[in-house]
């Protein structure tokens, strides 16, 4: 069963509110809903964004969350007529030459991207249509984006004169290459969704018709893993970007060792043994 409510409180009506929140067994899936402006952040959005994902995380019946978009697009980024990006300090207009877009960066987005790459259950971005700017960033936060066919990725700060923020200058070059992230952030070109999946973006790209439903399987498959042993996976492998490979080893052993003695292995070893599904509890 799906039950949908809006995320906006004293909101008319789900169209009216900018996040929509859904839940289907242990799915909790986020919807961003502002179609009219291809989901683009506002303070209102941000404002219902990050208390939706803490209240997942917190939520001991919640193994997995989807975020997709409404409409024909995931999120074109920062909207850059929302009143968060007033020159407050300087001439109030919108998206102004005296705003402190580093500010902005600092009060939403570094908490949202944060948020995203320490959650405790697998974060999955189901990315329908265009994901530009911070859209783009958000959703390569997530532990895995599976793109429509029709869907495409845009670094396009440098037509506005910014840097990738979202994670973006940490993401691009870890997950492509730094050859690949200079060239998308500095051109700011549109790539498509079967190109972005080829060159190990994101992680896959379906037919748009089989978007959701593949993104759902995929949790779905994820809410019956062991939580706990998914999100230290995550932390992990970032951990061990730095590292030689003598000290990744220690670490894996370190981990190894806690994990080991978490109810989760016991129930795994027990399940695998007796040739019957785990039923995983630890988060």
């Amino acid at each position: 069963m799906t039950q949908t409510t809006a995320a906006s409180p004293g909101a008319a009506g789900t169209a009216e509110a900018p996040l929509l929140v859904g839940r289907q067994g242990a799915v909790t899936t986020l919807t961003l809903n502002r179609p009219a402006s291809l989901n683009s952040f506002t303070a209102a959005m941000h404002a219902l964004l990050l208390p939706a994902l803490e209240a997942a995380a917190a939520d001991a019946s919640v193994r997995a969350v989807v975020i997709t978009g409404s409409g024909r697009g995931f999120c074109a980024g920062q909207d850059l007529a929302d009143p968060a990006m007033s020159g407050a300090a300087g001439d109030g207009s919108p998206g102004g030459g005296n705003a402190d877009v580093g500010a902005v960066v600092e009060r939403f987005y570094k908490p949202l991207a944060e948020r995203v790459r320490t959650m405790p259950v697998p974060v999955i971005a189901a990315v329908n249509g265009v994901a530009a700017g911070a859209g783009a960033n958000f959703a390569l936060c997530c532990d895995f984006v599976l793109a429509a066919r029709s869907a495409s990725f845009i670094q396009a700060f440098s037509k506005i004169g910014l840097i990738p923020d979202c994670g973006g200058t940490w993401l691009l070059p870890r997950l492509v290459g730094r050859a690949r992230a200079i060239g998308l952030a500095m051109t700011g070109d549109k790539l498509p969704a079967e190109e972005a999946a080829r060159i190990g973006l994101i992680w896959q790209c379906v037919d748009d018709a089989l978007l959701m439903e593949s993104a759902m399987a995929l949790a779905n498959r994820l809410a019956a893993l062991s939580s706990k042993a998914l999100a230290q996976t995550r932390l992990a492998i970032d951990a061990a970007v730095p590292l030689d490979f003598a000290a990744a080893l220690s670490r894996e052993a370190e981990v190894q060792g806690r994990m080991g003695r978490a109810a989760d292995f016991a129930e795994g070893v027990a399940a695998f043994l007796a040739k019957r599904p785990a039923v995983f509890k630890d988060r």
